[in-house]
């Protein structure tokens, strides 16, 4: 993991034409996607329908992501992020813990853009396995070039689950995807967009990465 300088970074809805800015501390973000033998490692499962040890875990759904979050804290011993009920429907997220969670979409957007202010931090054929380079698979994670903070894949490859809900007024519990997947025309790889999915959903090209609160 390498840690993400503090920054502000403005997010936009689409639907409602709304913006708004997020200031933002630092925090700790993975270089690449969690991969499916460290997945593995942690879970004893493979869900992935491609598979290969530096392959990013796919198939996961938000759910999954959470749960692997608190066991590898747990592993690692260090605080869980997140408070699961005993329903496992309902979960808070501890800001004060130093464990494994999803970042923030915030915090997603301002990592891919490491600075950089256009729709993406460099040529996408450079960057990212997407519908025009990938020839209709997934890739191993750092096979493409990473942006000026050394983060591999933030678009294309594997679409990436964010902590936050989309939109409760109109998609419920619906949470944020970001970055993009190797099946994805070049519009959807790009910094800001923001796609939906209900928790429980399970595809081949969502996948997520890791982050960790900087805390004393």
């Amino acid at each position: 993991m390498i840690t993400i300088p503090s920054g502000r970074v403005t997010l936009s809805d689409r639907r409602t034409q709304r913006t708004w800015p997020v200031e933002l501390g630092p925090y700790r973000l993975a270089v690449f996607p969690v991969t499916q033998a460290k997945y593995e490692q942690v879970t004893g499962q493979q869900p992935s329908a491609a598979h290969g040890d530096r392959l990013p875990v796919e198939g996961v759904s938000w759910w999954d992501a959470v749960r692997f979050c608190n066991a590898l804290s747990r592993r690692e011993r260090l605080v869980p992020a997140y408070r699961v009920d005993d329903d496992g429907e309902h979960v808070e997220w501890d800001p004060s813990s130093g464990g494994y969670r999803l970042p923030t979409e915030a915090e997603w957007e301002h990592a891919c853009r490491a600075g950089a202010a256009g729709a993406r931090y460099g040529p996408l054929d450079e960057i990212a396995w997407y519908r025009g380079n990938s020839d209709d698979r997934i890739h191993d994670v750092g096979g493409r070039k990473p942006n000026a903070w050394g983060l591999y894949d933030m678009l294309g490859n594997v679409w990436e689950w964010c902590w936050d809900i989309y939109d409760a007024e109109v998609y419920g519990a619906y949470r944020v995807l970001r970055g993009g997947g190797w099946c994805d025309e070049h519009w959807s790889c790009r910094a800001s967009v923001r796609r939906r999915s209900h928790p429980t959903f399970r595809i081949d090209d969502v996948g997520f990465r890791l982050a960790r609160s900087i805390v004393s």
